[in-house]
């Protein structure tokens, strides 16, 4: 990696127009001039530059939801990296963009990065896309952003549809702070105990609106694993098919939304959103509190078992606190 970083183009900087100015940084992909900086509406020429890797947002379904400006990067490429150049393909051929392509995906992706910083530093333009929706926020790309910012080469976003922040804001529900958190576990066992955790957090005082996908055969296993570690009756909503023939957002509590996925299965792209819990400020501090009494004399397991007892809370979310009071007290 060393020997590709030293080859990356450097970013220059032109000479003072006067004795004591600042030098203005080369506007590229990205930037914006500061004459502009205040004018929302204006459009603005930005090219992709040589040596350049651009992040670009992709429609979530709907295929008329790609920008120009995303096109025009795309076109202007001289490599798509792309999650599944199958799917890819269909939008490409959609605008005629004729760019060579390569898959990235996670399977692959550590292995092409020092082929691809070679690339960026010979001046080649390289552009990410995922299957559907703003790169790397539940797909591959991560490693490539990270080894070429290290290598000191340019980055940049075309920024456009994501699927979390469509259904948050679609939701209901309060829009900050909000977490987003990919896939859940497929197995149910490995799906409660990161479940737990969240709760635990919680319980120390996260209070955050969480989003996560799913797939629609385990919307309702899921959401059933919700009510039982998070609570039934916190209000959420799923979203499905956004921006589609069929969009459909429904809202309720998590037994509800459970309830209904039982009897109905869900059919196609799904993101669930759960609301914050209700704001208590005494249950934090009164299940450390009671947590760490308990761990004077009691093992974790034990300790855990006697509070999930006398306060209700559910025994994988007590334990998961407790748990890091012990390791914390070591």
């Amino acid at each position: 990696m060393s020997d590709a970083s030293s080859s990356l183009p450097s970013k220059s900087y032109p000479a003072a127009e006067h004795p004591g100015d600042t030098p203005r940084p080369e506007v590229h992909s990205g930037e914006c001039d500061a004459r502009h900086a205040g004018n929302a509406e204006e459009t603005v020429p930005v090219r992709i530059q040589p040596g350049e890797l651009v992040l670009v947002a992709t429609p979530i379904g709907n295929l008329g939801d790609i920008s120009r400006r995303a096109v025009e990067t795309l076109e202007a490429a001289d490599l798509i990296l792309c999650e599944d150049t199958r799917t890819s393909a269909r939008l490409l051929r959609e605008y005629g963009i004729r760019t060579r392509t390569r898959p990235l995906h996670d399977h692959n992706e550590e292995q092409q990065i020092p082929a691809l910083l070679d690339a960026l530093g010979k001046g080649e333009r390289i552009a990410v896309i995922s299957d559907a929706g703003t790169p790397l926020m539940s797909d591959p790309g991560y490693r490539l952003v990270r080894a070429v910012v290290a290598a000191g080469g340019r980055v940049s976003a075309v920024p456009g549809p994501n699927a979390a922040v469509m259904a948050l804001t679609l939701s209901g529900l309060p829009p900050h702070p909000f977490m987003f958190s990919g896939f859940l576990p497929p197995r149910d066992a490995a799906r409660r105990e990161v479940l737990a955790r969240l709760h635990a957090a919680e319980c120390a005082g996260l209070s955050a609106t969480l989003i996560w996908h799913e797939a629609p055969h385990r919307v309702a296993e899921m959401l059933a694993s919700l009510a039982d570690v998070m609570g039934g009756t916190r209000p959420a909503a799923v979203a499905r098919e956004l921006t589609k023939r069929f969009e459909e957002v429904r809202r309720g509590t998590v037994a509800e939304l459970a309830a209904h996925y039982a009897q109905n299965p869900a059919r196609g792209e799904i993101t669930v959103v759960l609301g914050p819990p209700a704001q208590d400020d005494s249950t934090a501090a009164d299940l450390d509190s009671q947590l760490r009494a308990a761990l004077q004399t009691l093992s974790v397991k034990d300790a855990a078992a006697l509070v999930a007892g006398i306060t209700s809370l559910p025994r994988r979310t007590v334990y998961a606190r407790a748990l890091e009071l012990a390791r914390g007290a070591e």
